[in-house]
């Protein structure tokens, strides 16, 4: 769902090679978004103004605010001069939750642990993702980040945002969320594979930023098993995909990527040992 201008023209002087040029480039737009829940807003984030029902539905589980996308009873975007409302309805039990914790916040791009109230909320216990056997060969990972380049049509034209999307080992890269933000566009897609009905724990996320520790405790929530990035980890962000049982791949480039998890899951070529250290 587009609902506002995702990028407009801005004008410039370009300095390249030692010559000024009056140019025109892209600029990607960042607007003030409001999640409110019955009634009362929850987070105001700056996001790039498209894919808000994803944004709503995905902040919404990976957040824990609902276990299922059935629990939120309706959802409609609402403009205005200042910003836009993603305005959700939850079922009572749900609403009846939040309330008791509800804290205003302000979340600027970049900011993934605004809001809370307490060190335990800042490491809270990422779930635990279901092994069930899957495993991927290491080279069709390496292409898949390949191949999501072309597919960041946003970020082709401004060059400022970031992506977020869902591989599957049958049907490849799809959906495709871009964000001026790493967190929401992690978000619009884990909204998207909702409203898709994909299986989440059948394939495995592609990041174009780091690997912050809240990206993965928002991959966890998903249930994805693996997930690989074209930047590099933090220690905590490997010390939590570890603990839930998530595969993380990072510092991707085109000659391969470091695995620093779980690397069960992914089929290394005949020399790397089974068990060896990754």
């Amino acid at each position: 769902m587009m609902t506002g201008t995702t990028f407009a023209p801005h004008q410039e002087i370009a300095w390249r090679d030692g010559r000024a040029v009056a140019t025109s480039r892209l600029v990607a737009e960042e607007t003030a978004i409001a999640l409110s829940y019955n009634g009362s807003t929850h987070a105001v984030m700056m996001a790039t103004p498209d894919n808000l029902e994803d944004f709503g539905i995905g902040f919404t589980l990976t957040e824990g605010i609902v276990e299922h996308a059935s629990e939120i009873r309706s959802i409609e975007v609402i403009p205005s001069e200042i910003g836009l409302e993603v305005r959700m309805w939850l079922d009572g039990d749900r609403a009846a939750s939040l309330a008791a914790r509800r804290r205003a916040m302000s979340g600027p791009v970049g900011c993934g642990l605004c809001g809370i109230e307490s060190l335990e909320q800042a490491r809270r216990a990422p779930s635990r993702v279901t092994e069930g056997g899957i495993a991927f060969h290491a080279r069709d990972m390496l292409a898949a980040m390949q191949a999501l380049a072309p597919l960041q049509i946003l970020n082709q034209q401004t060059r400022s945002v970031h992506a977020a999307a869902f591989w599957h080992p049958r049907t490849g890269i799809g959906p495709v969320r871009e964000d001026v933000g790493r967190h929401n566009a992690l978000d619009k897609l884990a909204g998207a594979i909702v409203r898709y009905r994909k299986s989440a724990s059948a394939g495995a996320v592609l990041l174009t930023s780091r690997v912050s520790v809240e990206m993965v405790q928002k991959a966890a929530m998903i249930g994805v098993p693996v997930v690989i990035a074209v930047s590099a980890p933090t220690t905590l962000a490997i010390r939590t995909a570890d603990e839930a049982g998530i595969t993380l791949l990072a510092i991707a480039r085109d000659d391969g990527y470091g695995v620093f998890t779980h690397p069960h899951r992914i089929l290394l070529p005949e020399n790397v040992a089974p068990g060896a250290d990754c």
